[in-house]
């Protein structure tokens, strides 16, 4: 659950959509908690101080995102997320637009289960703690890459991943 802002923080008026576009049960794959992962990337964008905003959560099969993958990023096959930024103008930085355009991140459920040690790598998902921690880290990892972090260096990738850790602390991993 996300905290509500204390009397002396600003109001976050952030808004995120996500979208479960993966296959579902029929498939062998569970639904995606679309409500869950929204209130986290909303939480990451309130924490981060974008005071307003538009983010598209998406979760894609293994397909779709392979798809994005080569036509965005020229790489062969699926990958775990891919953040697509879109105005740039986070940070509740006042715009003349109505409403800023933060970005899409997309988040391939099936690839990031096989890549957090499911031994079948079938693309079912893994128990539900290892599932939702990898789930998690990947929704911060993208709203991160969305407001501007990356980790293309070695002191950017230490800088966003102690912040990755600051943020599934505070708003992930609570009793």
């Amino acid at each position: 659950m996300v905290p509500e802002p204390s009397s002396d923080e600003p109001a976050c008026g952030a808004v995120v959509r996500a979208f479960d576009e993966t296959s579902g049960p029929a498939a062998g794959n569970d639904l995606v908690d679309t409500e869950r992962w929204a209130r986290l990337a909303r939480a990451v964008l309130c924490a981060e101080g974008v005071g307003s905003g538009e983010l598209d959560l998406r979760f894609v099969d293994a397909g779709a995102m392979a798809e994005l993958n080569l036509a965005h990023m020229g790489t062969a096959g699926p990958t775990d997320v891919l953040a697509f930024p879109i105005d740039g103008g986070h940070g509740g930085a006042p715009t003349s637009e109505p409403t800023v355009l933060l970005g899409d991140v997309v988040v391939c459920p099936t690839y990031a289960a096989r890549t957090n040690g499911d031994p079948s790598a079938s693309g079912n998902p893994l128990p539900a703690g290892d599932a939702a921690d990898e789930l998690a880290l990947l929704v911060v990892h993208g709203v991160l890459h969305v407001l501007g972090y990356d980790h293309a260096h070695e002191a950017e990738a230490a800088a966003m991943q102690n912040r990755e850790q600051q943020l599934l602390a505070a708003h992930h991993r609570q009793p």
